[in-house]
């Protein structure tokens, strides 16, 4: 059967030629890792913690926009929930991390 298939000989490796790739097969992957931290794990590692300290410090009477885009007043703060007035008479619960962002003072009565 050796007529139809070509055998196969291993040839020896040339001499002075590394045997593995050494540090340098890892320096690409390494340097991957390095910028995808960079570009991307630090700075959303960054506003999460900025989102946190906000959210701690809320208090009666900020104005704050939540992740759906309902501006209102807080009127109740909880552990865990927050009472928002968006219309006169009219309040909302909701979760402390649905607030998207904290609004300068006035922003409620202008719009």
């Amino acid at each position: 059967m050796s007529f139809f298939i070509a055998d196969a000989m291993a040839q020896a490796a040339p001499a002075g030629a590394p045997a593995g790739g050494g540090w340098e097969a890892l320096l690409f992957p390494l340097l991957l890792v390095g910028v995808f931290y960079f570009l991307m794990i630090r700075p959303q590692q960054k506003r999460a913690k900025e989102h946190k300290v906000m959210l701690e410090g809320l208090k009666k009477g900020d104005e704050v926009v939540t992740n759906g885009g309902v501006l209102g007043r807080v009127t109740e703060v909880g552990e865990s929930f927050l009472q928002v007035e968006v219309a006169d008479g009219v309040h909302l619960k909701v979760q402390k991390q649905a607030v998207g962002s904290l609004m300068p003072k006035g922003t409620y009565k202008n719009s």
